[in-house]
């Protein structure tokens, strides 16, 4: 018996490291082929389980016991099934949530799954599930987390290591994820910012392990719809007011909506009605698939860890409703994402004489909703950001709320002299320019030719690495 455990050990080893070498292994993509994979994708679930499930709020106290968590009866091959009857391609679920239960067998910290009576890893069974079916696989990951005071003013280095070590963990045993979707990060209600939880770093190591994982931040709420900003993909939380629009959208994008009337199941879902299944067709996934939007809807499994009857016949009604067209989306390249901080971000700033109370620093205050404007009798206005030490930079990201702005000359200060980066025209309200490194004390905007008095709303400076 002991030979026998052994040598089943030792297969399920061998099998384990040859599917982690594949993923590993397969060639990576682009990612612009990245993003026409994952829009043509078009329609997918999401799956909001998790502790909340258990206590009628999407945000549950951040010290509620493991022992509440206890699907007795979970299925996760009933929620493919679901899925694929609504022709859906793919599923996603919530590993973490915001208050920091983890479903899959994590070593980082006792509040998972594994500490509670249920004692089996919902990941796995998930990502088994929709494979099994023909379903590609994503995953969804919060930065903040409630029960371990991963929250404003109380981030500590060992928090940050404990994100590296989950998704890590994430990343490496479920095989392919073709996509990640991250939460509470740099959002108004969340308050950790890219600097707090450093961006570029995680980013890095999700490309690490997976080349071609998409990773998409749902940071929608405040950064502007045509700048690719911290995400691989726009992203629009629909049911917290945040709308693309479907006419004019150029970017490749995602939009989420829950089928029930929140995130995680309620008590009251039995009784109240899911959203129409021929308007969500009509008015939501057509119309977002036709704007290069990928749509993904929510379906809450409730306390015994199945869906409800009236969601898995929505489902399939929307499957009878809806089909793949099989048409490719059709969105403009937008170049790598910003992924570094931003050097100007509460850097003394200076300009050409302002318009009333919209001075300088509004322009360089990481809130897209402010802006510096010139005053209307400057004719050749300017804007610049001070490092007060020399700064290597090799990126600069010009947003106007309105494009406006038409010639202009960027120029970086070294040497006790102003040299050009850039002298010509880009009538984009993001305008992104990216170059050689240089090392500059300040950064300049001479602006020559435009509509209406300039206004700017964020003078982004970033030392990008190479993300070829």
């Amino acid at each position: 018996m002991k030979i026998r455990f052994f040598l089943n050990t030792c297969f399920l080893l061998i099998l384990k490291l040859l599917v982690v070498g594949a993923f590993a292994q397969a060639p990576k993509k682009t990612l612009g082929e990245l993003q026409q994979s994952f829009v043509d994708l078009k329609f997918g679930m999401f799956i909001h389980f998790n502790i909340p499930t258990y206590f009628n709020q999407d945000w549950p106290d951040p010290e509620a016991s493991p022992s509440a968590f206890n699907p007795t009866k979970l299925d996760a091959d009933q929620w493919a099934k679901a899925a694929k009857s609504a022709n859906m391609t793919y599923g996603c679920l919530t590993t973490k949530h915001h208050s920091g239960f983890c479903i899959w067998d994590t070593k980082t910290t006792d509040y998972n799954v594994m500490h509670s009576p249920y004692k089996k890893d919902v990941v796995r069974q998930f990502v088994d599930a929709f494979r099994a079916n023909g379903l590609k696989v994503m995953l969804y990951y919060s930065i903040l987390d409630t029960h371990h005071k991963l929250r404003p003013n109380e981030i500590k280095p060992a928090h940050i290591e404990m994100v590296k070590k989950q998704l890590t963990e994430l990343l490496t045993n479920y095989g392919q994820i073709e996509a990640i979707i991250i939460d509470g990060w740099d959002a108004p209600w969340s308050r950790i910012s890219y600097d707090d939880v450093p961006f570029e770093q995680i980013y890095k190591l999700v490309k690490s392990l997976q080349p071609n994982c998409v990773l998409m931040d749902l940071n929608g709420a405040k950064y502007p719809k045509d700048g690719l900003y911290y995400t691989d993909i726009k992203t629009y939380e629909m049911g917290a007011g945040q709308r693309m629009s479907k006419d004019i959208n150029q970017m490749p994008s995602l939009a989420c909506l829950p089928l029930q009337s929140s995130w995680f199941w309620k008590t009251d879902f039995l009784t109240v009605p899911v959203k129409e299944p021929a308007k969500l067709v009509e008015e939501t996934l057509l119309p977002l698939n036709k704007a290069n939007c990928n749509f993904i809807l929510n379906v809450a499994p409730n306390r015994d860890g199945l869906f409800d009857d009236n969601a898995v016949a929505a489902l399939k009604e929307i499957g009878r409703l809806w089909h793949s067209d099989g048409s490719k989306a059709d969105f403009r390249p937008t170049g790598a994402p910003v992924i570094a901080s931003n050097l100007a971000k509460h850097q003394p700033a200076n300009s050409s004489w302002s318009d009333d109370m919209n001075i300088m620093d509004f322009a360089n205050d990481d809130d897209f909703g402010s802006s510096w404007q010139s005053n209307p009798e400057i004719k050749n206005p300017w804007y610049e950001v001070d490092f007060r030490s020399p700064q290597t930079f090799n990126e600069v990201v010009i947003f106007e709320r309105k494009a406006n702005i038409k010639k202009y000359k960027l120029e970086y200060f070294t040497g006790n002299k102003w040299n050009i980066l850039f002298h010509g025209e880009k009538e984009e309200r993001v305008k992104q320019h990216r170059f050689a490194a240089v090392k500059a004390e300040k950064v300049r905007i001479s602006i020559e030719s435009y509509e209406t008095p300039p206004s700017i709303a964020e003078f982004g400076v970033y030392n990008e690495p190479d993300q070829r």
